[in-house]
């Protein structure tokens, strides 16, 4: 019997976390001209970026992990007895969390004794890839469940996202843009800077013109968010797009100087709704507090 703490490909986690915890990351299913695919199982993000940079992949979409993929991921632990925590992609976004529950609920009614605590992480990408990242090296330092499960609810108030996006094409698409607003932002080389909010939804919060000063508003709010950044753990994603993500990192680098920064890649839950180029930074705009030992 032991305490588990898994997540979904949703929080986009550097590989070297995922490896090191050995974290089970539940897969997003999406669909490539009507064929089902499992987020970096049958398809990685390299394969994925390409067929989206082609104009004869008639339709990509995503649909949130059901009812059943989440039976089928629980089931093991309900039978080795036991218990799980596990960190979800927000409820602002996608019926992630809902499925997840009912998904419980069933597995309750043949393991009654089963432990699952589903917490709403109220955000997307390493958004709460960096809430997972944190819980996992209190359960390596030693912190008790309990102390666990209460730092989930501190660490999900206070992790804060921005990101921006090489293209409005897949916004326009997804109808997050209107048509003739991405039109005209496409011509005048408009980038949005979009956060995930307080309620775990997506929110436009302003509109730069060129790629480098979207660039420099990622940085702009990092500086204006993160608390003791020399202390600080930032993350970055990108959409394969490594060459300016360095840019991103060397730009952070020089104007926050923090503890450590993590990479990774925006996988296919999100990707397909933002195209390739994506540009993400992710940080806590409160320290450890309390839980600083176990870190």
């Amino acid at each position: 019997m032991a305490f588990k703490i898994i997540t979904d490909s949703a929080t986009d986690m550097a590989p070297e976390i995922r490896e090191k915890y050995h974290l089970h990351v539940i897969p997003t299913p999406f669909i490539v001209n009507g064929v089902d695919h499992r987020d970096g199982v049958s398809m990685g993000t390299k394969e994925f970026y390409s067929l989206l940079d082609h104009d004869d992949v008639n339709e990509i979409s995503t649909y949130h992990i059901n009812s059943y993929m989440f039976h089928e991921a629980f089931e093991p632990y309900a039978k080795a007895g036991d218990e799980v925590l596990y960190c979800c992609f927000s409820t602002g976004i996608a019926g992630t969390y809902n499925a997840a529950n009912l998904a419980k609920e069933e597995l309750l009614e043949e393991y009654p004794d089963f432990k699952i605590t589903i917490k709403d992480c109220k955000n997307a990408s390493m958004g709460f890839g960096m809430i997972v990242y944190k819980l996992l090296k209190m359960q390596e330092n030693g912190a008790p469940k309990e102390l666990i499960l209460e730092a989930a609810d501190y660490y999900i108030q206070h992790c804060r996202v921005v990101f921006t996006v090489q293209t409005l094409h897949y916004l326009i698409k997804g109808g997050r843009v209107s048509k003739m607003a991405g039109m005209v932002g496409e011509a005048l080389d408009l980038k949005p800077i979009l956060i995930v909010n307080e309620a775990g939804a997506l929110e436009a919060k302003e509109k730069v013109r060129g790629r480098k000063k979207s660039l420099k508003t990622l940085v702009d709010y990092m500086e204006n968010w993160v608390a003791e950044p020399e202390n600080a753990t930032i993350s970055l994603v990108h959409g394969e797009d490594a060459e300016t993500l360095e840019l991103l990192k060397r730009m952070v680098e020089d104007r926050l100087h923090p503890k450590e920064i993590i990479t990774s890649c925006v996988g296919c839950a999100i990707g397909a709704h933002t195209g390739r180029g994506i540009m993400g930074a992710i940080c806590f705009d409160a320290n450890d507090g309390k839980y600083a030992k176990y870190q």
